[in-house]
This record gives C-alpha cells, sequence and structure tokens, in this order.
C-alpha cells in the first residue's frame, strides 16, 4: 500500500459524493512530491475531466505518463483516465504494462482484451480472455467478450464450457446473465436458433428483474423533446472550423458501419461515442423553474455552440464525426447550434431492430430492451420523435436504411457522403483497412467486410418473436404476417 493510499481513499470518498473541487484538492495534496505514477494521478485526470477542465487534464495526463512506473492499480487507473481523453493507444500500452507488472489479476486481462478489441486484435484478445478465465472463472464478463470476438463454428467453440457453469445451482445472476447471452451467441453462430433464443430469453428476464424501469417515463420523455422543439427558432452564427457529421439511431441498427465507411474518407476522422453535445446543451441552458428539456430548448445557440467547440478543441480534420446513437434526443438543438452539422440517421426494419437489441446485452444504457413490450412501446416512441424531426429539419436530415446500405453500399455511402460535403471515394468500402479505434458492441463485426446476413434476421426466429410482432402492432408499428 502506497503512503498516499490514506488521501486517494478520501479523495474516492469525496468524489462519490459529488464533492468533485474538494476531491481535487485533496489529490493535488497526494500529488506533491510524487515522482512515481500514483492512482492520484489517474485521478486526478478524471476528476479535471468532470469539471469540464479538459485542458487541464490534458496536462495532467502528460504529467502522469512521464511519471516512474508503479504499482499495477496506479497504471490501470491511468488507463481508464486514457481512454476518459480519447488516448487510447496509451490506455492500451499501460493496460500491456499492468498485466506486466500483476499478471495473475484476472480485472486486468479482461481490461486487456477489451482494449484489444477495440484496435482490431481479436486472436490476441481471445487470448487475454482465456487467461482471465483460468485466473478466475467468475470473470464472467470475459465468457461474453471473448464469444464475441468471431463466429464460432461446430469445431471451435465453448459451448460445453457455457453450459457447464451454467448448470451450477449456486450461480449468481450477475454470472447467469452474461454466460446466458454469451451461450446464446455461440448456440446462434452455429445454426442452434431454438435453443440460442431460449438463453436469450432467460438472460434478459434475469437483466429486467435486476432494473428499476418505467417504459413509461421514457415515453413522456420523448414526447416532451418534440413539444419543446415544435418549431426550429433562431440558429447560431456560423462558427469556422471541422464540420460535424452526426450519425444517430437506435443501438444495433448500422451506426457504426456507417461511420467506418466515412472514415475512411480523405479529411474525415471519427470522435467515437461522446456525450460532448449533450453536456454543451445542458451547461449553455439558462437556470429557470421549469423541466430541464424546456431549460434545453431555451439555451441560447451560440452559447452551446461554443461550448461544444471548447470541448471538441483544435483539429486538422475537415469533418469530425460524433456517432453516439442517443443524439436522436437532440436532433432539434444540434440543428439549432450547429448550421453546419449534417445528420445521418440510421434505421433497420422495425422486427430487425427490435430484435438486435434484444440479442445484446448493454452496460447501463437502453433498459428497455429486455423485454418484449418495453421494446415495442419504445420503439414507438422513438419512431414518433424521428418522424418530428423529419417534419421540422428537413433537408439537414438525411435517413439511410441498413439493408440498403449493406445491399448497394456505394450507392448509398456515396449519397452520404455528398450530403455531408465530402468527396467520394469507393475505397472507403473496404473497412477492413480502417485500423481506427472501436469500441462499441460492433467493434468485433466491423472488422469484416460489409456483409448482409443481419437483414431479416428476425426470419430465423419468426416463431420465437410472435409475442414481440404482436407488441409492435399492438403499438402502431408495421410487423411482418410471415
Amino acid at each position: 500500500m502506497s503512503a498516499n493510499a490514506p488521501l486517494e481513499a478520501e479523495a474516492i470518498r469525496l468524489a462519490g459524493l459529488g464533492l468533485l473541487p474538494q476531491a481535487l484538492q485533496v489529490v493535488q495534496r497526494a500529488l506533491s512530491g510524487q515522482q512515481t505514477c500514483s492512482i492520484a494521478h489517474g485521478l486526478r485526470v478524471i476528476l479535471l475531466l468532470k469539471l469540464d477542465r479538459r485542458e487541464e487534464a490534458s496536462g495532467a495526463l502528460q504529467e502522469a505518463l512521464a511519471a516512474r512506473v508503479g504499482s499495477a492499480d496506479a497504471h490501470d487507473s491511468l488507463a481508464h483516465a486514457c481512454l476518459m481523453l480519447g488516448r487510447y493507444e496509451d490506455a492500451n500500452r499501460e493496460y500491456h504494462r499492468v498485466v506486466a507488472l500483476a499478471s495473475d489479476v484476472a480485472q486486468f486481462w479482461y481490461n486487456l482484451a477489451s482494449s484489444e478489441r477495440s484496435f482490431g486484435r481479436l486472436e490476441s484478445a481471445e487470448q487475454a480472455c482465456n487467461r482471465a478465465i483460468a485466473l478466475d472463472p467468475t470473470e464472467y464478463r470475459c465468457y461474453l467478450l471473448r464469444a464475441e470476438l468471431r463466429v464460432q463454428t461446430k469445431a471451435s467453440n465453448h459451448v460445453d464450457e457455457l453450459y457447464s457453469q451454467l448448470r451450477d445451482p449456486k450461480l449468481e445472476d450477475r454470472g447467469r446473465v452474461f454466460l446466458g447471452y454469451a451461450l446464446a451467441k455461440e448456440l446462434d453462430d452455429q445454426g442452434e436458433f431454438s435453443e440460442a433464443f431460449r438463453w436469450y430469453a432467460e438472460a434478459a428476464r434475469i437483466r429486467k428483474r435486476h432494473l428499476a424501469y418505467d417504459v413509461s417515463v421514457d415515453e413522456r420523455k420523448l414526447a416532451r423533446i418534440a413539444a419543446v422543439y415544435s418549431q426550429m427558432g433562431a440558429r447560431a452564427a456560423y462558427v469556422v472550423g471541422p464540420r460535424p457529421i452526426f450519425i444517430v439511431g437506435l443501438p444495433r441498427s448500422g451506426t457504426t458501419l456507417l461511420e467506418r465507411i466515412l472514415e475512411g474518407l480523405p479529411g474525415v476522422a471519427s470522435r467515437g461515442e461522446t456525450e460532448d453535445f449533450s453536456r454543451a446543451l445542458l451547461s449553455a441552458a439558462p437556470p429557470s423553474n421549469e423541466d430541464v428539456f424546456a431549460r434545453a430548448a431555451a439555451a441560447e445557440p451560440d452559447r452551446v455552440a461554443a461550448a461544444y467547440r471548447r470541448l471538441v478543441g483544435e483539429s486538422k480534420h475537415a469533418a469530425l464525426i460524433e456517432k453516439l446513437p442517443l443524439n436522436y434526443l437532440y436532433l432539434g438543438a444540434i440543428a439549432q447550434a450547429l448550421p453546419a452539422a449534417r445528420i445521418l440517421l440510421v434505421s433497420r426494419v422495425p422486427l430487425d431492430s427490435c430484435f438486435a437489441m434484444f440479442r445484446t446485452l448493454f452496460g447501463q444504457a437502453y433498459p428497455f430492451t429486455y423485454d418484449f413490450e418495453d421494446l415495442a412501446r419504445y420503439y414507438a416512441a422513438y419512431a414518433r420523435l424521428v418522424q418530428h424531426w423529419r417534419d421540422v429539419l428537413g433537408p439537414v436530415l438525411l435517413e439511410v436504411r441498413y439493408d440498403e446500405l449493406v445491399a448497394d453500399p456505394e450507392t448509398v455511402s456515396a449519397r452520404a457522403a455528398a450530403h455531408c460535403g465530402l468527396a467520394w471515394n469507393a475505397g472507403a468500402l473496404d473497412i477492413t483497412r480502417n485500423d481506427s479505434v472501436s469500441t462499441t458492441a460492433s467493434a468485433a463485426q466491423v472488422r469484416r467486410p460489409i456483409y448482409k446476413s443481419s437483414s431479416g434476421r428476425w426470419r430465423r426466429y419468426h416463431a420465437q418473436l410472435a409475442p414481440l410482432i404482436e407488441a409492435l402492432r399492438t403499438c402502431g408499428i408495421a410487423a411482418p404476417e410471415g
């Protein structure tokens, strides 16, 4: 234990209470005269970021990276700070250092596996997962991550191992969720669709049981957003800088695929899935007694634009992609604050869209995805909001249909590029040459050439999806007859 451990613990306690300035003061005391990397180094970067002091955070990170080698925990904290600043290569180097310092800790191997996957080094990621599982069979996240790294085959899979784990009557719910999704994915890869669905449904049922979620709250939120943006108001003055391109849509709708294609064009870079626009919007919202939606709608577009530009910082690129799916909530504010922005809305057939979400274990986001009725009701509320954006935004928004994108990628991608003012180059369609980092749920899939096998995937589960089909129809969403 380091001599500064009590101060680090106190800083973490204060941060947990939301007392960020006080926590930062304690961290600064812990770092006084400290030449060796410590947990406080990473913690200082994280606190500065949470206080919207990004430039200082970048400087603090540089100091930390230059410090002498410390403990594995210290470098693990530093790696997390690198991730928060989008410094993925630095994070990856730190994770490699961490497992060199403490090769017997399963969690550290999981972190390395996640980092390796984001770079497309899938075999290395699988080896790290296997190492973590060998060290600690209860590191359940690794089973799901490993299952997602490649298409599992009859000759090479982990189905028996997963069944064995799931037969343990003492297995906790958290383990059943991760193992259930992993088993379902591996069975699906091998065409065992009925058995795969049984495990998707079981894992989703357990996950939902641990969530305090009411879909009616989200229904009201989405309706309220449309109400406060019933018409477009004044727009910000044009601000010189990279053109923002917002790619939005429900999760698992194909947003990452479109991002990877456009990112292959000259002068284009992606910022990934940042929350920078929503942070800028809320920071510029005036104080009042009205709800957060009305306050956000009342934010001065020029102030929102200035706050967003500060978060983005300088860039040598002509266009920057923002690929957070949930930005569909903010399209009215985006159009007002960033008049040069272009918006690409990616959509899928409703049943494919809903089933793709149901098959995915998300983190804290998208709690509506674990129950068919919740899925149908949220999808209907989302569809109403999207129609509202079509009506009020006009030509700023271009809809890209996933099935058309994978069927005729050149035509559809060229149209999206033209909408964004980008010169088209067919070489961008070879997404396997794109070696940039991907931290999304599609991180392994986008290392493969463009494929069409996800279109109409629901047909393999038609009988099992009958309740979802009925729920969608009840909500006024068209669903296939057969």
